[in-house]
């Protein structure tokens, strides 16, 4: 198994208390403008990640065949069908075709390394072709059978793995991708619009600076505020657990990055935001200590659940956190680009940061940092 994204776990336990808990014990006040800033340039970032990474490499991983495994197999198949070829065409006849492919397999090698097949092996236990390859061979070569036999049934094993390919190959349909992405927007829509919301930057801007929009949490209970930054928090930790389950050190780098970058202004306006909402100092480190948990916690989850799934379940996972970045990015935003006041503003900072997060990606592909999960 790959080895499980502690560090990140740390790294994000590590912002989210911080940035979280800076304004609920100490003095430091909070500048509007420079969260708006951040929180612009950390949704730009997001953007760029979900459209130049997650998208990407989820629909490369869900599209996938699942049997690379037998990539080797595969490989030979197509060498003895040349050798299949050269037969029919007259260049060479059944006894060298039978040493050529014995070459082919690493035959002598074989023979040499592992002795005879049994035939009475168990025949519940799968070979590899190159396994069932070498025990014709070795049966042309025991005066079992001839040449000429051997190359037929050779061939009916070609022509079975390929068969057992096609039914094992997974083709996802397009629909099933696209609505990966659409699952984890709706998602986030569908808990917005129930009052189980993350975006919670707007609201206490508005209530310092008094545009008299009614501040809706005051109605909810503690509880529904905790809940649903947690249910937020949680799908960041699904994106960098699903990145990490592919097992590419570079696309979990890319991913927590993105997740970290938006993590510090989120963690940072909620222990504010809570500040305003709660009474007891206590009560507001406990929903800094729930919002910061989340993520690190839900990541080992995905990583674990998703780490001896099939490839293409992790790709759709990567998909549906796609679909979450996009809503969480655009409601950070919309918002102020709507705003005539603060509209230009606002897409600088986006613009900013997808510029700054795509050239990092550049400089570490022309560094030889990245790589794909494949």
């Amino acid at each position: 198994m790959t080895n499980p994204p502690i560090v990140y776990a740390l790294i994000t336990l590590f912002i989210g208390l911080t940035g979280g808990l800076l304004p609920v014990l100490s003095k430091i006040k909070e500048n509007p403008e420079r969260l708006k800033t951040l929180t612009g340039i950390a949704a730009g970032i997001i953007i760029a990640s979900a459209m130049m990474v997650v998208i990407p490499e989820g629909y490369e991983l869900a599209t996938k065949d699942e049997h690379d495994a037998h990539a080797e197999d595969d490989k030979i198949a197509g060498s003895i069908a040349l050798v299949m070829l050269e037969v029919d065409h007259g260049e060479i006849n059944a006894s060298q075709a039978i040493e050529e492919i014995e070459n082919l397999v690493g035959g002598h090698e074989a023979h040499a390394g592992e002795g005879s097949y049994d035939t009475h092996e168990d025949e519940s236990t799968e070979k590899s072709l190159s396994e069932s390859v070498l025990h014709v061979i070795e049966e042309v070569e025991d005066g079992d059978i001839n040449a000429t036999i051997g190359l037929e049934e050779i061939e009916v094993l070609i022509t079975s793995h390929v068969h057992a390919a096609v039914e094992e190959h997974h083709d996802v349909d397009g629909w099933l991708l696209g609505g990966a992405i659409l699952a984890g927007f709706v998602l986030m829509l569908i808990l917005e619009g129930s009052g189980i919301g993350h975006a919670i930057h707007e609201e206490h801007h508005d209530h310092d600076q008094e545009h008299g929009h009614e501040h809706i949490h005051h109605s909810k209970g503690g509880w529904m505020m905790v809940l649903g930054l947690t249910l937020h928090s949680a799908t960041d930790g699904l994106a960098i657990g699903a990145a990490a389950a592919t097992g590419s050190t570079a696309i979990t780098a890319t991913v927590a990055m993105a997740v970290l970058i938006h993590k510090a202004p989120a963690a940072f306006s909620l222990g504010i935001f809570s500040m305003h909402e709660r009474e007891n100092r206590n009560d507001s480190i406990r929903d800094v200590l729930v919002f910061s948990l989340a993520t690190p916690i839900m990541m080992m989850i995905a990583f674990y659940a998703l780490a001896d799934l099939e490839t293409h379940i992790i790709g759709l996972t990567m998909l549906f956190s796609a679909g979450t970045f996009l809503y969480v990015a655009t409601v950070d935003t919309l918002p102020d680009i709507h705003n005539p006041v603060t509209g230009r503003k606002a897409m600088i900072y986006v613009l900013l940061g997808a510029l700054i997060f795509a050239l990092m990606l550049i400089g570490a592909d022309a560094a030889g940092l990245l790589e794909h999960a494949h």
